[in-house]
């Protein structure tokens, strides 16, 4: 899936949520081209927790923008995205640790997002995490999905 793919999937996920006007707002400004003003109102409604919002702000740094491109930024809004439970920035965040983009490379650590959005149903990153998985040890295996039984059963699911 590429970067662009993401941001679109972003927006479609986003879109009916109505959580906040910041958020529809947001995706309105996106769709005019205006950046900047989808960051702002995108970062009023991530100030609410609202964590779609994160997920479409770490877009904008992910792709430069509005903003410079900035892949430790985005993976850091990822991260915020993701640990509410949040599917598509769970796999985003599992696929910049399995590229090595904004976070140190690390497999284990992606095949452990990547099984989280898996286990709410995205079939792209359950493809993912089996070509991760490929390239990794038993004992490495083992030892991601101990971290991921501890975090699923943490993490709140969010759209």
């Amino acid at each position: 899936m590429g970067r662009a793919l993401t941001i679109a999937a972003v927006i479609f996920l986003v879109a009916p949520v109505c959580f906040a006007d910041g958020l529809s707002d947001g995706l309105a400004a996106y769709d005019r081209g205006d950046y900047r003003v989808a960051l702002e109102e995108w970062q009023g409604a991530a100030a609410e927790g609202n964590a779609a919002a994160m997920n479409a702000i770490a877009g904008l740094y992910d792709q430069g923008h509005g903003v410079g491109r900035d892949p430790a930024m985005a993976a850091k809004w990822y991260r915020r995205s993701a640990e509410r439970g949040n599917t598509v920035g769970q796999l985003n965040l599992g696929d910049m640790y399995s590229l090595g983009a904004g976070v140190p490379l690390d497999r284990s650590e992606a095949y452990v997002w990547l099984s989280l959005a898996a286990a709410q149903g995205n079939a792209w990153s359950a493809d993912k995490k089996l070509k991760i998985a490929a390239a990794m040890t038993a004992g490495n295996i083992a030892a991601a999905n101990l971290r991921y039984e501890a975090l699923k059963n943490r993490l709140p699911i969010s759209p």
